[in-house]
């Protein structure tokens, strides 16, 4: 399974309040959540009238394509002209999985048919 989580750090120009800015955030978060299938939260910047960081991530099985659908969003944030798009960052993290099959040969797993 791989985990990919972006960054996106903006700059509200013009706003002068925590209310402003939070309206720009909650509008492209969920544009972004209504567009593509990623969790979406503002993860830094939440006390400063212009700044905000943006984070974005997705789980699947193929790094590639996690990846593309990131870089499809940081595009898509971009691309929208709420807000300047300070920088951004993407990782991908490979998460191992033990599957079923190794589970039921594991001696060491608790049987559930014993009680």
């Amino acid at each position: 399974m791989t985990v990919g989580a972006a960054v996106v750090e903006i700059h509200v120009h013009g706003s002068q309040s925590l209310k402003a800015k939070r309206g720009v955030v909650r509008s492209i978060l969920q544009r972004v959540r209504n567009r593509f299938n990623v969790s979406a939260a503002e993860v830094g910047g939440t006390d400063t009238w212009q700044r905000a960081q943006l984070g974005f991530t997705a789980a699947g099985s193929d790094a590639e394509t996690i990846r593309k659908v990131l870089e499809r969003v940081l595009v898509f944030v971009e691309d929208l002209h709420l807000a300047e798009v300070l920088s951004c960052d993407v990782e991908l993290v490979e998460m191992p999985y033990a599957g079923s099959e190794e589970l039921l040969d594991d001696p060491e797993a608790p049987d559930a048919t014993e009680e």
